[in-house]
């Protein structure tokens, strides 16, 4: 049997940042100041992908594309994913601060794992100069991974490619992909954690796919929790996840499941 020795979580939306809201409200901005309305469902479906891969994706939807085409009579070309980004990147990093809140559970996470001597691995579609912040937030309030690995680290081939979680395995030690599992917030999560091999996990509460800030989601009552989940679970197993939990504080159920399919 596979033993577990190692978990590669992502950032924003799972270890940090409730529902992801950072990166929606920077995409936002940078679309409209270049003359483009974009919806909170065109900006997180390709939530957790290298950002201008992400812009890149936003400009192919077809609603978009049409858009863009109306304004400007032509298709988007690649200074116009620069000019997307030029906007996104401050955007980004003037609200980074305020939104690196480590989500609930994460802590007790990360020590419950630790005490089985399981390492901690994560990889992220931020850049490492993003991650610069990211990191000194979550550092202040007791989590430092084992290990961060960028998409700049890795030729910009991130999400869905595998080779950040590759990259984590081999700075770590794990000799097998068989030995760790991936968890996620998106799809992107989804499809670089199967790319890798790897077991993978989707988390509800909070996740880009849930879409709701902690606030909103705090407001709702069970039922409509629980609907919330079950609609954000069925999508992950759809693209293709191997277990879906609510929260971190649901890893027993990681670790049962991680060994019946590996056993």
């Amino acid at each position: 049997m596979s033993e577990l020795k190692c978990v590669i979580f992502d950032w924003a939306g799972t270890t940090v940042d409730f529902g992801s809201m950072s990166p929606v409200e920077a995409f936002r901005e940078a679309f409209r100041k270049n003359g483009l309305t974009v919806s909170d469902d065109e900006i997180r479906g390709p939530m957790g992908m290298l950002k201008r891969d992400h812009i890149k994706t936003m400009l192919a939807m077809p609603r978009i594309k049409a858009e863009f085409i109306k304004e400007h009579g032509r298709e988007a070309a690649d200074g116009d994913i620069d000019a997307i980004y030029g906007v996104f990147e401050p955007s980004l990093m003037s609200v980074l601060p305020a939104c690196s809140r480590l989500k609930p559970y994460v802590k007790d996470a990360v020590k419950l794992l630790r005490d089985n001597g399981i390492k901690v691995g994560s990889t992220t579609g931020y850049t490492a100069s993003m991650m610069e912040t990211v990191t000194a937030c979550a550092r202040e309030q007791g989590y430092t991974p084992d290990c961060l690995v960028t998409p700049d680290e890795v030729a910009n081939q991130g999400r869905p490619f595998p080779y950040m979680v590759f990259e984590n395995l081999r700075r770590l030690g794990i000799a097998s992909v068989r030995e760790a599992v991936k968890i996620g917030d998106t799809f992107s999560d989804i499809a670089e954690g199967k790319n890798a091999g790897l077991f993978t996990v989707g988390v509800t509460e909070g996740s880009s796919v849930m879409g709701l800030n902690q606030s909103e989601f705090e407001a709702l009552s069970a039922p409509y929790r629980e609907r919330a989940h079950l609609k954000a679970a069925a999508a992950f197993y759809e693209k293709g996840a191997d277990l879906v939990i609510r929260n971190l504080g649901e890893l027993d159920l990681v670790f049962a499941a991680f060994k019946a399919q590996r056993g």
